[in-house]
């Protein structure tokens, strides 16, 4: 039997049990690097998914703890869509994708791993990125360190 090491992950698996709170409030509160913030606007943070759909994998949430899309003010609306738009393109500058998947998960049902803060996915796609290890063994290959990707994407975000 061929085994993938991947020991990076036992963190995640351990600190996803000893950590409380929100995982946004949390990364706002916290450094660049230890909250993996790629930006910070005025109303809106754009952090980098500790358990990504894909390398690059970016939300961007309010600083506001709101579970309710609707509640959203204008203003926390609008920025949390020009940081996308914004990701977009550091994405497109650093990993160079071929698409993107953009959207909202609002409700468990409706795929939230977090229900209690609203935030926007941006998920960056190449041709055959879902390779045979989600398949096989429930397993996702990441090419590259979380931290490695913040910092290249913190440095080719516009105006930085």
């Amino acid at each position: 039997m061929e085994r993938l090491w991947a020991p990076w992950r036992l963190e995640y698996i351990r600190s996803a049990d000893e950590q409380q709170g929100c995982v946004f409030c949390r990364a706002a509160a916290a450094g660049d690097e230890d909250g993996l913030v790629v930006h910070r606007g005025k109303h809106a943070l754009v952090v980098l998914n500790k358990y990504p759909y894909a390398s690059g994998h970016l939300m961007v949430a309010p600083y506001r703890h709101e579970a309710e899309f609707g509640e959203l003010t204008t203003d926390e609306a609008l920025e949390i869509h020009r940081l996308a738009a914004a990701g977009l393109g550091a994405l497109a500058e650093t990993m160079r994708p071929q698409g993107f998947n953009v959207g909202w998960n609002l409700g468990r049902i409706a795929g939230a791993g977090i229900v209690d803060h609203v935030h926007l996915h941006v998920v960056p796609r190449w041709a055959g990125d879902t390779n045979f290890m989600p398949v096989l063994a429930d397993i996702k290959v990441m090419p590259e360190a979380l931290e490695d990707t913040r910092r290249k994407l913190a440095e080719a975000w516009p105006g930085s």
